[in-house]
């Protein structure tokens, strides 16, 4: 690893994404009244899109690019994913009473296991463990009405008594914001940005180059007129 900044590469459009029905969205809110179908609808493919965006940011990496910490705090691609993954076996599983079968060990831990992928699990490994608790995630959702209870037994017990709405709220917040730590620990990996779903500016490789220089240049100016007030 080097302290160079790498060159920026936007990334293609991705099926699976594509896939999540997030077009479809726009749609939403045309007519003169909202269903709470339409509203369970409307949060689980948001909650698909995100997952979608997440898991496209391992496209291409090697095993050890995966696994590199890149913040002080440990923050890796692989661990997010995997993190993500237990994440929604929880809430969408033992939350409503319907855990996840034949759960990994890690799952019941709070020393961070779930935040790095171990030298006996793979890439593939994860990914196809983020894949069931998904599938397992997306059964319950469409077994539960929005207004079915469930209980949150780590959040404090005044607390705990919860919706199906609530969580898939939570949930596609909690997926989406982890989504962005990979997007940003993606770029800073080998220059892969965005989620070739237009949100870009469309610049070339030497244009970012000179945006981030811009950007650099701004900061110094910044911090010499503070040092001179």
């Amino acid at each position: 690893m080097t302290d160079a900044v790498p060159q920026v590469t936007p990334a293609a459009p991705s099926p699976s994404i594509a896939a999540s029905g997030l077009s479809a969205l726009s749609d939403e809110g045309s007519a003169p009244t909202t269903d709470a179908a339409m509203v369970k609808d409307t949060l689980h493919r948001y909650l698909r899109k995100h997952r979608a965006a997440l898991l496209a940011k391992l496209d291409g990496l090697a095993e050890r690019q995966a696994r590199w910490p890149l913040t002080p705090t440990g923050t890796n691609v692989l661990g997010l994913v995997k993190h993500v993954a237990g994440v929604q076996a929880g809430y969408l599983g033992l939350v409503f009473d319907r855990p996840l079968p034949d759960p990994p060990a890690w799952l019941e831990s709070w020393d961070g296991e779930d935040m790095y992928a171990s030298l006996e699990e793979t890439t593939a490994d994860v990914v196809a463990f983020h894949h069931r608790s998904a599938a397992h995630a997306d059964a319950t959702i469409g077994a539960l009405d929005l207004d079915a209870r469930g209980v949150v037994p780590w959040w404090p017990e005044d607390r705990r008594d919860v919706t199906l709405h609530r969580i898939l709220v939570h949930l596609a917040y909690e997926t989406a914001r982890h989504a962005g730590h990979a997007d940003v620990v993606r770029e800073m990996l080998d220059g892969l940005a965005g989620d070739g779903d237009g949100n870009l500016a469309d610049k070339t490789a030497a244009e970012w180059a000179d945006w981030r220089a811009h950007l650099v240049d701004i900061a110094e100016r910044a911090g010499l007129a503070e040092h001179d007030r």
